[in-house]
C-alpha cells in the first residue's frame, strides 16, 4: 500500500496564481470558509432577534457571545472592555473553526498546524495590545509595563530587562506556538493512527491488531474536539488579559 509523503501532511499545491505572492492553496481556502462560517452564525443567526433563540444558528451566537462576554471580557477585563466582545468573539469562533477542520471528513487539516497562521494571529494581538497601552496612557504605558509600581528601585536592572523581553518580544512568540504546536501534535497523532489502521487492514494476518491503533484513533479523535475548543479559549483569553492589561495600565 502506497502513503504519500511526509509533506503532503503540511504543505499544499497552490491552486490559483501558481508560485506568486497571491497564491490560493488549501489553507487558504479553509481560511476564507472559516471566515464564511463566522459571518453565516452571527449575521444570519442574529437577523431575526428574539427573547429565546429558536434556531441553532441564533443559540450558536447567542451562546458564544455569551461565553466570550461572561468568561473572557468580564472576568479579565472588566466592564470596561465590553466593547471588545465582539472582536473577541469572532476571534474565538475564527480559530475554533481554523482547529475543528482537523476532524472534519474530506479536510482533516489543521489550518492552526501552519505556524504562518498562528503568528499573525499572535501579532495582530500584539499589535492591539500596544496600541492600546499607547492610546489609553501615552508613553506612560511603557512606565506601567517596564517599571512595575511597587518594586524596589534596585530590583528594576534585573526586573526591566525580563519585562521588555516578556511583554514586547517573547508574548507574540509564546502565544503562537502554543496554538500551533498542540494543533500540529495531535494532526500528526491522528495521521499516524489511521495510517496504522490502514497499513493492517491491508495485512490480512494482523487484523487481530487492527482494534488497537483504530481504538487510538477514535479517543484522539474525540479528545481534539476539546482541544480544538480549548486553544482557541486559551488564545482569545490571553488577547483579553493582554489588551486588559494596556486598557488599565498600572492597576
Amino acid at each position: 500500500m502506497d502513503f504519500p509523503p511526509l509533506s503532503h501532511l503540511l504543505v499544499w499545491p497552490d491552486i490559483l496564481f501558481e508560485d506568486s505572492p497571491l497564491a490560493v492553496n488549501k489553507t487558504v481556502l479553509l481560511m476564507w470558509l472559516a471566515i464564511v462560517l463566522v459571518a453565516v452564525i452571527f449575521i444570519v443567526g442574529g437577523r431575526r432577534r428574539a427573547l429565546v433563540p429558536t434556531t441553532f444558528l441564533q443559540q450558536s451566537a447567542e451562546m458564544g457571545v455569551e461565553l466570550v462576554e461572561r468568561e473572557i471580557v468580564l472576568s479579565t477585563m472588566g466592564p470596561a472592555g465590553l466593547g471588545w466582545v465582539p472582536f473577541l468573539t469572532a476571534m474565538f469562533f475564527f480559530i475554533f473553526f481554523l482547529n475543528i477542520f482537523e476532524i472534519i471528513p474530506g479536510i482533516q487539516y489543521p489550518v492552526t498546524s501552519r505556524m504562518a497562521i498562528p503568528i499573525y494571529l499572535a501579532l495582530q494581538t500584539w499589535a492591539l495590545m500596544i496600541y492600546v497601552g499607547f492610546r489609553h496612557h501615552g508613553f506612560k504605558y511603557l512606565k506601567y509595563s517596564l517599571f512595575p509600581p511597587g518594586v524596589p528601585k534596585v530590583l528594576y536592572v534585573l526586573l526591566t530587562p525580563i519585562e521588555f523581553l516578556s511583554i514586547f518580544l517573547l508574548r507574540p512568540l509564546t502565544l503562537s506556538i502554543r496554538l500551533f504546536a498542540n494543533l500540529l501534535a495531535g494532526h500528526l497523532l491522528l495521521v499516524t493512527f489511521f495510517l496504522m489502521t490502514a497499513a493492517m487492514w491491508v495485512k490480512g494476518f494482523q487484523l487481530v491488531l487492527l482494534p488497537l491503533p483504530l481504538g487510538f484513533a477514535i479517543f484522539i479523535t474525540v479528545f481534539e474536539i476539546l482541544v480544538s475548543v480549548l486553544q482557541a479559549y486559551i488564545f482569545t483569553i490571553l488577547t483579553a488579559v493582554y489588551i486588559g492589561e494596556s486598557l488599565h495600565g498600572e492597576h
